[in-house]
């Protein structure tokens, strides 16, 4: 006797001649198929997605650090020729008219200037301001720090990552004090949180978030007023942000899209069942044979 291995099919398969199509069913059917396309193209949306998970920990930096900074603001009645940068902090360091990596455009004729700025700062508190501190002899009579913030961010771009919608990483973006008095000086007093974020292959980047608050004033000194300036000062937590994206195992994508297809054509094989039986009992019921 030849051992038939078609024994252990538990899909056994029953002669179209012996099926009945409906109506019903193919609407079910198709019904059943648009929805399990929906399923799976949701689902497979949701694989790809990587999902952002965030964790605190205390950093200790050991040895002094920089930070990268950028700055891009526009002073719309200050001349370029008098703008500069001067940068402080408390390791000791004090420069006073910043010119490397720095732009200036003049603007309204000459009568403004689009100033930006690339620049490292050391990991301590500190600050750098706009002023007219580098002119020397050549300050304006009466100089007008009234600006437009376009952007103040430091550490990495992350333009191109999903965390680039977070105004944290660019708080002042935006920030206009075109209407305030020409003789004010600007604080910027902020407090910027460390933020790693990891993709999901491991690359790192390494950013900064930070809150702020803000006053101007008009400064006097000795008797005579101080010269005005637009500052920014910063002092860095000890705590660290850190975004990392995880993605669910493949075999757990497998196993959903077999519970959807599996469980769709269940549960449509139901209702196609009860509409049917709905069917011939409601047809009994007219021909006089319900008993």
């Amino acid at each position: 006797m030849v051992f038939d291995v078609r024994r252990f099919d538990i899909y056994r398969k029953i002669p179209k001649d012996l099926t009945q199509p409906t109506m019903a069913g193919a609407m079910v059917s198709i019904c059943s198929m648009i929805f399990i396309v929906f399923l799976l193209l949701s689902e497979f949306t949701s694989f790809i997605a990587p999902d952002v998970r965030s964790e605190l920990y205390v950093d200790n930096p050991g040895e002094i650090e920089k930070l990268n900074v950028r700055l891009n603001v526009t002073l719309p009645r200050l001349k370029c020729e008098f703008v500069g940068l001067d940068i402080q902090d408390d390791m000791g360091r004090h420069e006073v008219g910043f010119v490397e990596n720095t732009y200036k455009k003049p603007i309204h004729n000459n009568a403004g200037c689009r100033f930006e700025a690339r620049f490292k700062v050391n990991k301590v508190p500190g600050n750098f301001h706009v002023s007219t501190h580098a002119a020397g002899q050549r300050q304006p009579q009466t100089p007008d720090f009234s600006h437009i913030i376009h952007e103040v961010s430091f550490g990495d771009d992350l333009k191109n990552l999903s965390l680039s919608s977070h105004t944290s990483f660019n708080a002042l973006g935006g920030r206009d004090k075109t209407d305030g008095r020409a003789e004010s000086s600007h604080d910027y007093y902020m407090k910027i949180v460390p933020t790693v974020y990891e993709d999901v292959w491991g690359k790192t980047n390494i950013s900064y978030q930070y809150t702020y608050a803000y006053k101007d004033y008009v400064a006097f000194g000795h008797g005579h007023r101080v010269l005005p300036a637009i500052w920014f000062r910063y002092d860095i937590s000890a705590i660290t942000v850190k975004y990392h994206e995880t993605r669910a195992p493949f075999y757990t994508f497998i196993t959903t899209i077999c519970a959807i297809v599996g469980g769709t054509f269940t549960v449509a094989g139901i209702i196609d069942s009860m509409i049917f039986t709905a069917a011939a009992v409601f047809k009994k019921a007219e021909l006089g044979k319900l008993s």
